[in-house]
């Protein structure tokens, strides 16, 4: 059963889309039970579109999804993108999410998250093939590695270490995107590439190296433990809430002025990380210490989306503040806690 706070902002997304427009369509969702993944797999139920998730469940989980297990619309795939069983399967619709994306967990999985984002691409890219559907492709903000221009449009081609650490994950997405404009120009597919920028909310995973900085944040001061900032601090991210995220993914699925084309999806909140374990300190009222520590290479000083595009082609912008949704996903943490003891 879906929590009061979840359910509440699948409504809110719900609300600024078409119901319509996804009802009854085929979906395929890769990476359905992970974070941004269970969202989408969510609200398209909720739109009576019939989803397939696919998901080896590598970081995804099983209780991000369990509540839809047996619900008509919705077909659980225990499988990797990469040896795709799906030959059967129809669809109108491939939302391709499927990768590990924490820094300190693709590092320590650098093949699989380079295969996932070239084979696990083209076998999904040759069943949207097969079926005449369209697919979008969930690219990042780490194709601009550590850029130089800020805040950064679509059209800057980025500044990445091609050998560095950090790189199974950058140009894995890199090569993603190159192989789906391939497939568009060589063959006419329908391709939407959406660069997605820090997003947070319920369900984003805060243990071991699953977990990124606003999660960690949060866990650590929930139970006391010091909140282990990198660095200075001084480096900037722009977190945009996932009700956010998932209505503009799910906009960018439906405009038909998206075919072929990139857009950045995020908030152009910048805010230093460590003014972001600040706020995270004070809104849980915690006593847990900052602390310092040496910061990974090639790590991005900036981050900040130039969502132009996005307010042009799609008619989005973010609506929810930072205190905002802190605060509501502080709260999805600290009822899980109990609820899980």
């Amino acid at each position: 059963m879906l929590d009061q706070i979840i359910l509440h902002d699948i409504e809110t997304i719900l609300k600024q889309l078409d119901r319509d427009e996804f009802q009854s369509r085929r979906v395929a969702v890769t990476g359905g039970a992970g974070f941004l993944g269970s969202w989408l797999c969510d609200t398209l139920v909720s739109s009576n579109a019939l989803v397939n998730c696919i998901d080896n469940l590598s970081t995804g989980l099983t209780e991000n999804i369990e509540h839809l297990l047996n619900a008509r619309e919705f077909k659980f795939h225990d499988l990797d993108v990469t040896e795709p069983d799906l030959k059967d399967e129809k669809c109108d619709l491939i939302l391709h999410f499927a990768s590990r994306a924490s820094p300190e967990e693709y590092e320590q999985h650098p093949i699989e998250t380079l295969t996932a984002n070239s084979q696990g691409t083209q076998n999904m890219l040759e069943l949207a093939h097969k079926n005449d559907a369209s697919l979008v492709y969930a690219s990042t903000s780490e194709v601009y590695g550590d850029p130089q221009m800020i805040p950064t449009p679509e059209k800057y081609w980025g500044n990445v270490n091609p050998i560095g650490p950090r790189s199974c994950y950058d140009e894995a997405k890199r090569f993603g995107e190159a192989l789906c404009m391939a497939y568009h120009r060589a063959q006419g597919l329908d391709v939407r590439i959406v660069r997605i920028f820090n997003s947070y909310g319920p369900r984003l995973r805060s243990d071991g190296f699953y977990a990124r900085a606003l999660s960690r944040f949060i866990d650590q001061a929930l139970s006391g433990r010091d909140i282990t900032v990198y660095g200075k601090g001084d480096q900037t991210r722009s977190f945009c809430y996932v009700t956010d995220a998932v209505t503009a993914i799910l906009l960018a699925a439906s405009r038909k002025e998206m075919k072929g084309e990139v857009v950045n999806i995020g908030n152009p909140q910048e805010v230093r990380v460590l003014e972001l374990a600040e706020k995270i300190k004070a809104l849980t009222n915690t006593n847990s210490e900052i602390t310092f520590h040496p910061r990974p290479p090639d790590d991005p000083q900036r981050r900040c989306p130039d969502i132009s595009e996005a307010k042009k082609v799609l008619g989005w912008a973010p609506t929810v503040t930072l205190d905002e949704g802190l605060r509501k996903t502080i709260e999805w943490f600290r009822e899980r806690r109990k609820a899980t003891g």
